[in-house]
């Protein structure tokens, strides 16, 4: 699927406010309401929009400790089982296959510093991690969305 201008600005109109009307979105990018319903429906199909969700603080619903953990291991971790592995881990908001000083890297977040320590325990059963290296943040500055526009 080819995305123009007026899909990027779509897109971006969704991202800041996924709830809005399709009214309100046609209006913001120059289309009518069934023309801007359309679009986004062509981009869901093409799998260019995955998902609608919100934004959710997560200190304000109690999950203020924020951790990114590298997972070594002596083999390839990049396939389902360790994934599927890793989705279980309800602490785990993300994984990554990397280069560089570990094989994985997940972002861990948690309520408190003993539910970190009892999700690197969990961390340490999935088959193939042989050790981690764990960096707590203090404060974040910002997180960004990707920019289409």
């Amino acid at each position: 699927m080819t995305i123009d201008d007026v899909d990027r600005r779509l897109i971006a109109a969704l991202q800041e406010d996924a709830g809005q009307s399709y009214a309100a979105l046609g209006e913001a990018v120059g289309l009518s309401a069934g023309s801007a319903h359309e679009r986004v429906r062509k981009l869901k199909t093409a799998g260019v929009i995955r998902r609608t969700t919100v934004d959710v603080d997560p200190a304000a619903v109690g999950l203020g400790v924020l951790a990114f953990v590298l997972l070594e291991s002596g083999a390839w971790m990049g396939d389902e089982p360790t994934m599927a592995a890793l989705r279980k881990i309800p602490a785990v908001e993300e994984a990554h296959v990397i280069a560089g000083p570990a094989s994985v890297l997940v972002k861990v977040r948690t309520a408190t510093t003993e539910d970190l320590q009892a999700t690197l325990r969990a961390l340490h059963q999935v088959d193939g991690v042989t050790s981690t290296q764990t960096v707590v943040v203090l404060e974040t500055f910002f997180e960004k969305r990707p920019s289409v526009v």
